[in-house]
């Protein structure tokens, strides 16, 4: 946890940096506000040791000296409300520029991060913690302001005055600090393990939501919602004990820090008054060290709340922070170049690829596609077509080996440069919750209008976008949830034909469309594959006769290749059986 707290500390000040001038002015504007407010005690002193002695010095004059009094005071109190007003507006101000920030720089990382990490997390989770770190570094600068720089300002200038009031009540407030401020600083430390479970728990429970929420199609299908719902229900008790202990902590200490403040309070209040009877203390000076001891219980009363919500937005920050600081497993070289494609050739060379110890997909694959030959991709589950698409588009990277494109192995060449130059058709298109024309778009940001609708005229969704009442304004909802599956994939394919890559890899790409939709997108398939190097992997193996080679892979390796007709030829071969095996022009899983 304290390699985490550094690190919070230091995205804090990361972030800090660029508006520190205005950073420190506004610290230098409360400074100078809480120092000023300290003065007022010593006017109050002047004031009622000025009321006590009237007597002696006239009505008059005791009057004038009272208004001039009150005169200072009130010129005090309006630069300490500009001071304080001006701190605001600016602190307003830094805020929303530290927030932004934080916000891009968590978009970024993370969006730089692996397949694999985005396998593995929960995305409602990720979207949670990212709102934590950024409530997180808001409060911390709130507490810096408000509460830490005015405290240490305090308890120095009101020490100092005391001490030179009566030694003997400022050294019992100053044993009496050091003690209160360990015993806080002590607990909170202490309670930060369960402010962080809290936060653990906090974030299983929204990212459980999300999932639950993503899949509620799935829940429905299956009956599953008491199910669900019982899962969420031990989740959100876990939630609930883990909070209510966190809080009954807090009491526990708030009740304390009372305790110690009464006898504070009276300890000191008792030996000014045998200092008094000793004519060591005047009338004034027992406003002056009340008025004190308001403050720095205010302020101190502030200290254990805000040492324990520091250290409670540390624990709420800590996830995120952990993902911030965690190195992105696909990286680009320091030197990386920019892919340049001139033919489009693929070379697989000893590719060795295992996504753990145990679990090897591609023992040693050796794999040449010549610059703009189409090639079908076939085998059963599990041989690793999908993994060498993955590969390809560096989802992963190669355990050993290397994949070249026109001799320029992958590894080497930056990876926006790379996927600029693939386009995939998936299976399962995921859509932006935008708009058609957005999601067209995509393949091409800078795409005309004319542009967009020519590439959906192509790819034959045109149609149904036509008849839809806001047409290319139309939302298509999460992850393309409003539309069809074929619906998705026909847009699917126009982003890519807009995309207009060289390299074209198509993983079932027809295999939402019935048998009319897919005659009809034939054509346009056919048109985008001109002229450019074809990866198409299919379980519809006629989907694969017109290929110039097809490769049939099992295990990991090329067991088999050549055309339809030569595979067909060939006695007890793998894809003769494939083949034999077709239900309805689809390969048996």
């Amino acid at each position: 946890m304290k390699q985490v707290t550094k690190q919070t500390y230091r995205l804090f000040w990361h972030h800090i940096r660029p508006y520190r001038l205005r950073f420190f002015a506004i610290l230098t504007a409360v400074a100078i506000a809480v120092s000023l407010q300290l003065t007022l005690p010593l006017f109050l002193k002047r004031f009622f040791n000025t009321l006590a002695d009237s007597a002696a010095i006239g009505l008059e004059s005791a009057a004038g000296e009272l208004i001039t009094i009150l005169l200072t005071i009130l010129a005090i109190d309006a630069v300490v409300f500009v001071l304080f007003r001006a701190s605001g507006f600016g602190n307003a101000s830094l805020h929303s520029y530290v927030m932004r920030d934080v916000l891009n720089t968590c978009f970024e990382y993370v969006h730089q991060h692996s397949h694999r990490f985005f396998i593995n997390t929960f995305v409602g989770s990720l979207v949670r913690q990212t709102s934590r770190l950024v409530h997180a570094i808001e409060d911390m600068m709130d507490k810096l302001y408000w509460d830490m720089i005015p405290l240490v300002i305090r308890l120095s200038i009101i020490l100092t005055v005391i001490f030179f009031n009566n030694r003997l009540i400022a050294g019992i407030m100053l044993a009496w600090i050091i003690v209160y401020m360990a015993i806080n600083y002590w607990y909170s430390v202490f309670k930060l393990q369960y402010d962080t479970q809290r936060a653990e728990v906090n974030s299983k429970t929204t990212g459980y939501l999300a999932d639950t929420i993503t899949n509620n199609a799935t829940i429905k299908q299956f009956a599953a919602l008491p199910f669900e719902f019982k899962s969420y229900k031990k989740l959100t008790e876990e939630w609930r004990k883990i909070n209510v202990f966190s809080w009954n902590l807090s009491e526990l200490s708030e009740g304390f820090q009372a305790f110690l403040m009464m006898g504070l309070n009276f300890g000191v209040m008792f030996a000014a008054v045998h200092a008094w009877k000793r004519g060591l203390l005047t009338i004034g000076d027992f406003a002056l060290i009340q008025a004190y001891l308001i403050q720095l219980f205010n302020q101190l009363w502030g200290f254990g709340r805000v040492i324990r919500q520091i250290y409670e937005r540390l624990a709420d920050a800590e996830e995120m922070v952990e993902i911030l600081n965690t190195d992105h497993e696909i990286k680009d070289k320091p030197q990386a170049t920019q892919l340049v494609v001139t033919n489009g050739a693929i070379e697989f060379n000893k590719v060795h690829f295992a996504y753990n110890e145990t679990r090897v997909v591609l023992p040693k694959l050796d794999l040449a596609i010549a610059a703009g030959e189409k090639v079908g991709l076939v085998g059963p589950s599990g041989a690793g077509k999908s993994t060498i698409v993955s590969l390809l588009f560096r989802n992963f990277d190669v355990t050993s080996g290397a994949i070249c494109i026109d001799g320029q192995n992958i590894a080497d060449v930056t990876q926006l440069s790379l996927r600029g130059q693939l386009s995939l058709v998936p299976q399962d298109p995921v859509l932006f919750h935008r708009t058609l024309k957005e999601n067209i778009r995509y393949g091409k940001r800078d795409a005309t209008d004319t542009e967009v609708v020519q590439a959906a005229q192509l790819a034959h969704c045109h149609e149904f976008i036509t008849q839809l009442p806001d047409q290319y304004a139309t939302l298509v909802g999460e992850r393309g949830v409003k539309l069809s599956g074929g619906e998705r994939q026909r847009v699917a394919i126009a982003r890519a034909i807009l995309k207009n890559a060289p390299i074209l890899v198509l993983d079932e790409a027809t295999s939402s469309l019935d048998s009319e939709s897919e005659l009809m997108i034939q054509d346009a398939l056919d048109s985008l594959m001109q002229d450019k190097t074809v990866l198409v992997i299919a379980h519809r193996l006629s989907t694969l006769l017109q290929m110039d080679r097809i490769i049939v892979v099992d295990q990991g390796s090329v067991v088999e290749m050549g055309s339809h007709t030569e595979l067909l030829n060939k006695t007890n071969g793998v894809y003769k059986k494939l083949w034999e095996l077709q239900a309805g022009g689809f390969l048996a899983e």
